[in-house]
């Protein structure tokens, strides 16, 4: 099977980001640039996406299984992990099952579980997402409205630029699978667990994501920073690099010392 694909830059220890559903390796640009004079800063196409193949079966422990795939082929044991929205759940799943390749852990726009356990919300929620799928619509017809809603006041326009690329250019396969695997998430049961330093990373205006979620998320792991990005909507990555990259560097510089 032909493996993951990444794209990576500089040296050192090493920084590892995933992207979220309308994603790829190039929603973290800014972050390879901004971190590549430290670490050796590496960013995924997740199964399905950009260089990737797909998976049979988009499921959550798979996605953790074709992380470690790459680690393994990098020849890396442990890493800087660093996951965005639904990547933050891949993180969340990796560092739950092999917490001995995670230094730091960095959950941002996420949630440790999607919607409520009757599972009313995760159908609406996908009927919801496919809809304009089914009626014909491209993922390149939907990307400049869905990015747009997801942004908040402060976000810059070349981040806005990159988003609408890397999400018109995810195929509409992936982005149903991608859908699907995302409304079954539930790792609550890991968060008392994760013994590596975590930083919880929200977006002031992230409707999809919320900030007060994520703040009561970073109370239920031992010892994490949570920190609230002003201004920032659900892709503080791209929106607002500098202070993402601030947030991020700032947890990486404490809790490595």
């Amino acid at each position: 099977m032909t493996p993951v694909h990444h794209v990576e830059a500089g040296s050192g220890e090493s920084l590892v980001f995933l992207h979220g559903v309308g994603g790829d390796s190039a929603s973290w640009t800014p972050q390879l640039a901004a971190f590549s004079d430290e670490f050796r800063a590496i960013a995924w196409d997740m199964p399905g996406y950009g260089g990737s193949p797909a998976l049979e079966r988009m499921t959550f422990p798979a996605l953790a299984q074709a992380l470690v795939g790459l680690l393994d082929r990098l020849g890396l044991d442990r890493v800087h992990l660093v996951g965005h929205s639904m990547g933050g759940m891949v993180a969340q799943e990796f560092a739950a099952g092999r917490p001995e390749r995670v230094r730091t852990l960095v959950l941002s726009a996420t949630s440790p579980a999607f919607g409520r356990p009757d599972g009313d919300f995760q159908k609406r929620f996908v009927e919801a997402r496919i809809a304009p799928l089914e009626a014909g619509r491209t993922m390149a017809d939907l990307a400049d409205e869905m990015v747009e809603t997801m942004m908040g006041p402060a976000a810059g326009a070349d981040g806005a630029a990159i988003a609408r690329r890397s999400m018109a250019a995810v195929p509409e396969a992936t982005y149903r699978a991608a859908i699907a695997c995302l409304a079954a998430f539930d790792r609550r049961d890991a968060l008392a667990g994760y013994a590596m330093p975590v930083l919880v990373l929200a977006g002031e205006t992230d409707t999809n994501a919320p900030a007060p979620m994520m703040e009561k998320m970073a109370t239920r792991i031992p010892g994490a920073d949570y920190v609230c990005l002003a201004g920032t909507g659900h892709l503080g990555n791209l929106e607002n690099p500098a202070a993402f990259n601030e947030a991020v560097a700032g947890f990486l510089s404490e809790r490595r010392a």
